[in-house]
């Protein structure tokens, strides 16, 4: 395949908290008075709020679930503090998405509200590190629908036969990009998903950045 494009998930993928995202949680609603909220509810919210502004459809349904008279504006706030204050860019990151640029177009395609997303983005200092940034937010729907690529790909000017996805989780990344036609290399860790045999390639998240670029030079050759 002639690969002409690279496109990127953000969430561990690229960057990673540095406290896990139930103990960010439970440090936004403890900052707000909020009752405790699982990690397993609010991603199910969260999976139902892939589009739109902010988070604040999303603490809003669980605060109403829980009956809780805190202010799901508040909470949304507190959220993307903490995680704007634990969020690490994974080594060699920015080189390598700058390095890859040199040779292809090179996207960002991440699921999340456009507020939230956006300023993880500034908090990396990120803003112009890709050619293209698209985020479900500002979409009909999000990873693993096929729009959602769709819409990167027409970002980077280029169909699914010439890109390459770059993603860790099985359902939004791996199993959306094979469905809209995309390569697709899993990012795996320790503490992630289990390799998916969908994935054309895998790669070790540590790895990263000294890893990826030969593992697309070899796609390329096919």
């Amino acid at each position: 395949m002639a690969i002409g494009a690279v496109v990127f998930d953000l969430d561990y993928t690229l960057a990673v908290p540095n406290r896990t995202r139930e103990t960010l949680l439970d440090e936004a609603t403890a900052t707000v008075g909020a009752p405790e909220i699982d990690r397993e509810s609010y991603l199910a919210a969260h999976r139902r709020n892939l589009t739109g502004e902010t988070r604040e459809p999303i603490f809003a349904s669980l605060l109403e679930d829980r009956d809780a008279d805190a202010d799901p504006d508040e909470l949304t706030r507190a959220y993307r503090t903490a995680i704007a204050d634990a969020l690490e860019p994974v080594e060699g990151a920015s080189s390598l998405v700058s390095d890859l640029r040199e040779r292809y177009r090179v996207g960002l395609l991440t699921n999340g509200p456009v507020r939230a997303q956006r300023n993880k983005l500034q908090t990396l200092g990120w803003e112009d590190l890709f050619d293209a940034v698209v985020i479900s937010g500002d979409l009909d729907a999000g990873k693993p629908d096929p729009r959602a690529f769709e819409a990167a790909l027409d970002a980077l000017g280029v169909t699914p036969d010439e890109a390459v996805y770059v993603g860790d989780e099985p359902t939004a990344d791996i199993r959306g990009a094979t469905e809209a036609g995309m390569a697709v290399i899993q990012v795996v860790s320790p503490d992630g998903p289990d390799p998916d045999t969908r994935a054309t390639a895998h790669v070790d998240r540590a790895e990263l950045a000294a890893r990826l670029p030969s593992v697309i030079e070899d796609l390329d050759r096919y």
